[in-house]
């Protein structure tokens, strides 16, 4: 087996300071995970919410950050300005870097922001367009709801069973490198053909 190429991470979550202590606290910790880890964290660029979390932990842990964020967005998701970051015209051109920049993604909770990020993603790996690992974390079972309405659609006929194996889900921060690892591509398979998304 060639060496998988597992560089880059986008990590799309919540940007609600509302969330749960619990939660902001998984982001973090994740943060700090991937500065270890030596996983650059491509992320939407805020600095609230879960997204904020986990971008300051991973920058003060050391580790490589790029926030990607649209200038319309710049006051509200409140840009992070400790850590690298590309201003952009819209949402499309922000989701189209964080996907190009990114060798895998995680989800982690988060609102119908979150939702629509990890669905166009689904989307594009039904479509054969993209490999690249996806790792919900589910702690609690979060995403078990979404999980169900995928597998509703599956049972109507009006998605291929095979869908149900484009991501792994993990209840755990710490599993969620290993599974982004046991999913990335390998050799020349790892680049992805972005041309076909644009």
């Amino acid at each position: 087996m060639g060496d998988t190429r597992l560089d880059s991470v986008c990590v799309f979550c919540g940007s609600s300071d509302a969330a749960a202590p619990a939660l902001l606290a998984s982001a973090a910790d994740l943060g700090r995970i991937l500065a270890r880890e030596s996983l650059a964290l491509i992320y939407g660029g805020g600095g609230v919410g879960l997204m904020g979390a986990c971008a300051k932990a991973a920058h003060e842990a050391g580790g490589q950050v790029l926030g990607i964020i649209p200038h319309f967005l710049k006051e509200r998701e409140r840009r992070l300005d400790i850590v690298e970051t590309v201003v952009v015209d819209s949402m499309h051109e922000r989701k189209m870097m964080m996907f190009e920049r990114a060798d895998g993604f995680v989800v982690l909770p988060g609102g119908i922001g979150t939702l629509e990020e990890v669905v166009e993603l689904l989307s594009w790996r039904r479509l054969d367009l993209h490999g690249k690992p996806v790792v919900f974390y589910n702690p609690g079972g979060f995403w078990e709801p979404l999980f169900a309405l995928f597998q509703h659609t599956v049972d109507q006929n009006l998605t291929p069973p095979s869908f149900m194996v484009s991501w792994e889900s993990v209840e755990r921060v710490e599993d969620i490198v290993p599974a982004l690892r046991r999913g990335a591509p390998e050799g020349e398979d790892a680049a992805s053909d972005v041309a076909q998304l644009t």
